[in-house]
């Protein structure tokens, strides 16, 4: 018997030895199928993650998303010698609105759209009475432009009035935040050319252009603005250019007009000027002496504006075209229509 255990106990031994030469043989021969150096697989994750902490964003490699690609892909080239664009400056868009006008929210939403089609960056301020706000809100919201609304509980009568108000209230808005751009009065009714737009965003100071006004109810159309020589102004049309009824003129005089060296007003939205001129003091000569809620901002830019006329530049060169109209509907109900109105 213990001759038959010493020869059991050989074979067990055997049996292991086989086992870990085949285990062993096994993994050596895949062993060599596999590549001499781990490096190449990593390697694309490793420059990657250098180019990250150059780029000075911090993240591991296994925590990259689109974002972090995204800034690697578009980073520039330091060997590349393309000249970078220059910012394009911010233009302020200011619009009044009318009390118990029924074509508000319609003429608002034309607006809107001519709006989008300028390349940003636009905001657009809009003034209105605090109880007609939340339809006008709710629009707003769905425009897809950069905008401000602003409300006023005042009440007025006098519609010239409540405009002039509201104009003070963005002005204000714009002084307090020092909101710095191009400023412009856009009336519910314009209608642009979209070149106007990009044409605003190159004045320095101040800028004009005529404004073609268009009567729904009368066959004429009344040209408000300067008379330029390329992109000076060098004087004001006295009287309307009426569509069918200019005299004939001279060839600087083309409408038979007489010329003014100022004009009497400027139309509110042939004009556009640099936000700084609202908090600047020192340069543009502004009394400082009164709390700014007791100037009206509004009147003081006029005057800036006629009283440095060497500053303005004149849009389009020559007033080679019209590029703004305004549409005039009567959009308030005339008072005895309402009346009659109600009593049905």
């Amino acid at each position: 018997m213990g001759s038959f255990d010493r020869s059991k106990k050989r074979i067990q031994l055997w049996k292991k030895a086989l086992l870990h030469f085949s285990l062993c043989f096994a993994m050596g021969f895949f062993t060599g199928f596999a590549p001499t150096s781990t490096a190449s697989l990593f390697s694309g994750q490793l420059i990657s993650y250098r180019h990250i902490k150059n780029l000075g964003i911090s993240a591991e490699p296994a925590s990259l998303n689109r974002n972090l690609m995204a800034k690697i892909s578009t980073a520039r080239d330091p060997t590349d010698t393309t000249p970078k664009e220059e910012p394009r400056n911010l233009l302020i868009v200011i619009t009044t609105t009318r009390s118990e006008d029924r074509f508000q929210g319609a003429f608002l939403t034309r607006l809107a759209q001519t709006l989008r089609l300028v390349p940003p960056p636009l905001l657009w301020i809009v003034v209105q009475a605090h109880s007609e706000a939340p339809a006008t809100a709710d629009m707003l919201r769905k425009t897809g432009i950069m905008y401000r609304h602003l409300t006023f509980k005042e009440n007025f009568t006098d519609a010239e009035a409540e405009a002039d108000h509201q104009r003070n209230v963005a002005l204000g808005h714009i002084e307090d935040h020092r909101l710095t751009g191009i400023v412009h009065f856009a009336g519910i009714s314009n209608i642009y050319d979209p070149q106007l737009f990009e044409e605003i965003r190159e004045i320095e100071v101040f800028g004009t252009w005529p404004v073609a006004m268009v009567s729904a109810n009368r066959k004429r159309v009344v040209v408000e603005g300067p008379s330029c020589n390329s992109s000076k102004v060098v004087g004001w049309p006295v009287g309307n250019l009426s569509c069918g009824t200019a005299n004939e003129g001279s060839s600087s005089d083309p409408a038979g007009l007489g010329m003014a060296s100022k004009p009497a007003r400027i139309n509110v939205s042939g004009f556009a000027f640099n936000s700084s001129v609202l908090w600047d003091p020192d340069r543009w000569g502004r009394p400082t002496t009164m709390p700014d809620t007791s100037q009206d901002s509004f009147k003081f830019v006029q005057e800036v504006i006629v009283e440095d006329e060497n500053k303005l530049k004149c849009i389009p060169p020559d007033n080679s075209k019209i590029m703004l109209w305004h549409l005039h509907i009567p959009r308030v109900i005339p008072l005895p229509f309402r009346q009659k109105q109600n009593k049905r």
